[in-house]
């Protein structure tokens, strides 16, 4: 296998609750950042890497993204769509791409993520050279709470934890929000239980793969990384992001 027989799915259903008005109307993907909107970004930059086949995620306001994106031919690269209903997490999110992806391997990367496109590269070299049930992007933070902190022995994922406290072993690598997944996914998707906020959550399913004893690896982010989640965030990308349309 190589990068151009590898689908991704980008999730891009969220509201975007936290930037208030600015996703009343637009949904957060099709942000401005540098003269092209955020989700462009992604798939051009993962295009670049050599992947292809992209099916979106969508959810709110998600007619616009369909309307923009269209069958994905003017960026080169060919896109589907489907439609989440509902607050469900991020890995119900995922699972609705198991028949899109035929039950093998999948990039996924949330689509309020904004990174150096080298780390697409990274990412895929490191799945494509020893194929793995994940290999994830980490990048670090002064402070990790408000993600999911990554415990590591050497590349070897030993635990992630959502939303860390006090309690938590300390780690200041914060999981990147672009993994590839090996076919085992699948099955845990469907098996993980619903977290405390009755979601089906990508960090529970990740945790559960290391349970059984699967290889989880990381990769590091050390370039440009930015979850565009909030007003300081989208104003710190939009004066930060080295590229411009």
């Amino acid at each position: 296998m190589n990068a151009k027989d590898l689908p991704a799915v980008i999730l891009a259903a969220g509201k975007g609750k936290r930037l208030g008005e600015l996703t009343q109307r637009t949904p957060k993907p099709l942000l401005d950042i540098g003269g092209r909107p955020l989700l462009e970004w992604i798939l051009t930059g993962l295009r670049d890497a050599g992947i292809r086949r992209f099916l979106i995620v969508v959810g709110h306001l998600g007619l616009q993204i369909v309307e923009h994106v269209g069958d994905g031919s003017r960026l080169g690269i060919s896109s589907e769509y489907v439609w989440q209903t509902g607050v469900h997490g991020t890995g119900a999110a995922l699972r609705l791409g198991e028949v899109f992806c035929g039950s093998g391997p999948v990039l996924m990367s949330f689509g309020d993520i904004l990174t150096d496109p080298e780390h697409y590269r990274l990412l895929l070299q490191s799945w494509l050279q020893r194929p793995c049930a994940a290999v994830m992007g980490i990048n670090p933070m002064d402070d990790v709470r408000a993600g999911a902190a990554v415990i590591r022995e050497g590349d070897r994922v030993v635990r992630i934890v959502e939303k860390p406290g006090p309690e938590d072993p300390v780690s200041r690598w914060n999981q990147a929000g672009v993994t590839v997944f090996g076919p085992e996914i699948w099955p845990v998707l469907r098996q993980v239980p619903l977290s405390p906020r009755g979601e089906v959550e990508l960090t529970d399913a990740v945790g559960m793969l290391i349970a059984q004893g699967h290889e989880v690896r990381a990769v590091e982010f050390r370039g440009f990384w930015s979850d565009v989640g909030t007003v300081e965030a989208l104003a710190h990308a939009r004066s930060a992001w080295p590229l411009r349309a």
